[in-house]
């Protein structure tokens, strides 16, 4: 069976500010809601699935952010997108669709459990998200990335082609080069050349040698 893991967050974000406002008979805002719903009927055209499920995380918060101060939250998320999370979860589970509704963890950790719990189960896992995040899960030609904006599919190779390191490698890289995306800046003077060229060789942060003199490659800057 084919199986897709939707990042309805990513999805109602782009709705809201993709499709015209719409306004229910109650007055509420509802302009996001109907755009999901009409993306995701498209999505179950375009990929015919067996399964699908989608994950949301309404609260922009999780134990990242008591890591990390900096790390991404929900200040300036316009309230009546906000709003529109529940609308969109119940319209969603309307069109078949399981919602898994995450609270202390965000929707790409909600879609990365699917992936370790269902994949065995599936002939192909579609993961509906441009998240970088979620790189670390493509496996193959088994578990892959769809960029719906982009329509572009990306499996493990497409991954070492964009990023230059595989999956396995994705977190150690985005540790050092930042992701704007989830507000962490990385390492100072660490590119994506210099970091895939030490993770092509050592794949994980805690395989490199704490002194670069003992390093079996030395990107430019190695020494800082």
């Amino acid at each position: 069976m084919r199986l897709v893991l939707l990042d309805a967050t990513y999805e109602l974000f782009r709705a809201y500010f993709g499709a015209p406002p719409r306004t229910a008979p109650d007055g509420r805002e509802v302009g996001a809601v109907a755009g999901i719903a009409a993306s995701t009927l498209a999505l179950l055209r375009e990929q015919e699935p067996l399964a699908i499920a989608a994950a949301t995380d309404t609260v922009v918060h999780s134990f990242r952010n008591e890591l990390y101060e900096g790390y991404k939250t929900d200040a300036g998320v316009p309230e009546d997108l906000l709003a529109q999370f529940p609308l969109a979860e119940d319209a969603l589970e309307a069109l078949g669709v399981t919602v898994w509704r995450m609270r202390e963890f965000e929707a790409d950790d909600g879609m990365a459990s699917g992936v370790a719990r269902f994949a065995d189960q599936a002939e192909q896992v579609v993961l509906a998200s441009p998240d970088k995040d979620l790189a670390q899960c493509v496996d193959g030609d088994h578990v892959v990335m769809l960029d719906r904006r982009k329509g572009v599919t990306t499996n493990a190779e497409g991954v070492r082609e964009k990023f230059g390191v595989g999956p396995e490698s994705i977190p150690d890289y985005l540790a050092l080069v930042g992701d704007s995306a989830d507000g962490f800046p990385g390492l100072p003077g660490w590119g994506a050349k210099s970091t895939a060229a030490v993770l092509g060789h050592y794949v994980h942060l805690e395989a490199i040698p704490e002194a670069h003199g003992d390093w079996a490659v030395q990107p430019r800057g190695a020494g800082r």
